[in-house]
């Protein structure tokens, strides 16, 4: 099975992530420090919708600029969150995973074994 973390090192949730990925027989992992290789605005819109979460629901708040951005306001359209987390790949939440199985937020880290 493939499967596609992405990955921020300094995050303790995503490294537990990558042990459950990594210790997963079977499991073909490709790991993409988003920080370093932010996906295309166009990744981001595939993996919210595969996940079913809207951009709103994939951003990161806490230790981001999104407040300041305006982006935590009602009013912040899905499009500006997107156009802002192509461009600050730090307001991206993460980890996200993709398997064949579909996409997940895996906060908690155990949600990553519903796509293995």
């Amino acid at each position: 099975m493939q499967a596609t973390i992405w990955h921020n090192p300094n995050c303790g949730t995503s490294r537990k992530t990558l042990a459950i990925l990594e210790e997963a027989p079977g499991v073909d992992l490709t790991v993409i420090e988003y920080l370093k290789n932010p996906p295309s605005r166009a990744k981001l819109e595939q993996l919210f919708r595969d996940a079913g979460m809207t951009p709103q629901e994939g951003l990161r708040v806490r230790g981001s600029p999104a407040e300041e951005l305006g982006l935590t306001k009602d009013d912040a359209t899905a499009d500006q969150i997107l156009d802002a987390m192509a461009q600050e790949p730090i307001l991206i939440n993460r980890p996200l995973v993709e398997t064949e199985k579909g996409v997940k937020l895996c906060r908690p880290q155990e949600l990553v074994h519903e796509l293995l």
